[in-house]
C-alpha cells in the first residue's frame, strides 16, 4: 500500500483529508508521525507556490510521497488580505482566535462591517519519482464581524456562505461538498485514482 504524508500538523485538516482520501489504496501519515522534521519555509507568492514548496520539502525529508495544501482567506475590502498569510495573519505564533481578532481589527479600521471574500485552496502532490500534480478550489462568500457557529476552524465562524449561515455552522460532510478544500480534493482524488487504481 502506498504511503502518503499529509504535510500538516493541523489535526482538523488531517481528519478532513483522511476522510476524503479513504477510498484510495493509500496509507495516510501526517507530520505528527515525523516530529523531528523542521517546518518548510513557505515563502511563495501564491497558494500554489506554497503548496508545492511544502510537498517537495516533506517528500525530501521523509522519502515518501507527499500531499500538501496551502489555503487561506482573501477579503476584498482588505485588498485580498490575509491571503497567503492567513495562518499567520496575527504573527508567527498566531492561532485562530488571534487571527480572527486581527481580521476584525483590520475591518474596523476601514469602517467595514462586512466584505465579499473567498476561501482558496491549492493542493500539491509530489510522488517519490518527482511527479507533481496541482489542483485548486475556491468558495465565495462574505466576511461579517458577527461570529456564528462552533464548528470548523480558522475564519469559519465569520465566513458566511449565504445570508444566514457560516462555514462554522455546517456539518463536515456539507463542508466537504462545498468548500475550497473539498473542491481541490475532489480534483486531486480523480488524478490520484488515475495514478493508483
Amino acid at each position: 500500500m502506498k504511503k502518503i504524508v499529509l504535510a500538516s500538523k493541523n489535526s482538523d485538516k488531517v481528519r478532513e483529508m483522511r476522510l476524503a482520501l479513504k477510498d484510495l489504496p493509500v496509507e495516510i501519515l501526517s507530520l505528527a508521525d515525523f516530529a523531528e522534521i523542521p517546518d518548510a519555509v513557505e515563502d511563495g507568492a501564491t497558494f500554489e507556490d506554497n503548496a508545492l514548496i511544502k510537498a517537495k520539502f516533506f517528500r525530501e525529508q521523509t522519502g515518501l510521497a507527499c500531499l500538501a495544501d496551502d489555503s487561506g482567506l482573501e477579503v476584498d475590502a482588505l485588498d485580498g488580505s490575509p491571503g497567503v498569510y492567513s495562518a499567520r495573519f496575527a504573527g508567527w505564533h498566531a492561532n485562530d482566535a488571534t487571527n480572527n481578532q486581527k481580521l476584525l481589527a483590520e475591518l474596523k479600521k476601514i469602517g467595514a462591517a462586512e466584505s465579499t471574500a473567498a476561501y482558496r485552496c491549492a493542493l500539491a502532490f509530489v510522488d517519490t519519482d518527482g511527479t507533481e500534480i496541482l489542483t485548486s478550489g475556491k468558495i465565495s462568500g462574505k466576511i461579517k464581524t458577527v461570529a456564528k457557529g462552533s464548528g470548523g476552524f480558522g475564519y469559519d465562524p465569520y465566513f458566511y456562505i449565504d445570508a444566514s449561515r457560516t462555514m462554522a455552522e455546517i456539518s463536515p460532510a456539507e463542508k466537504n461538498k462545498i468548500s475550497h478544500r473539498g473542491e481541490a480534493l475532489r480534483q486531486m482524488i480523480l488524478k490520484l485514482k488515475e495514478r493508483f487504481l
